[in-house]
């Protein structure tokens, strides 16, 4: 069974920090493109950031400069480290694993952890 477990999620005030964490099971971690992506209310989910297994990254304009992603494959485990937060970046963050296959692109889906910038 494939698990995508977030966490790290919280309230916090603008201008402070958080790190999410996603561990993996079920997948060989290694052979999967992760990603985290956000949805807020009544809004579409957007990509955040991702790291292909070849270890390059890719951020969206509203989060470069201030969130990290990293993976470790050694503990199947994804990262984002959010620093200078926004109240524009309260959303459900979830964690996304990707890989093509043979006959389909296969994406595993965590169930998300809410992150709240607020005063």
């Amino acid at each position: 069974q494939v698990q995508l477990v977030e966490s790290g999620g919280g309230l916090v005030q603008p201008g402070g920090s958080l790190r999410l964490s996603c561990a993996a099971s079920g997948i060989v971690f290694s052979r999967y493109a992760m990603g985290w992506y956000r949805q807020a209310p009544g809004k579409q989910r957007e990509l955040v950031a991702n790291i292909p297994t070849g270890g390059s990254t890719n951020y969206a304009d509203s989060v470069k400069g201030r969130f990290t992603i990293s993976r470790d494959n050694a503990k199947n485990t994804v990262y984002l480290e959010m620093n200078s937060l926004k109240p524009e970046d309260t959303a459900v963050y979830y964690c996304n694993a990707r890989t093509i296959t043979i006959v389909a692109t296969h994406d595993y889906w965590g169930q998300g952890t809410q992150v709240t910038v607020s005063s």
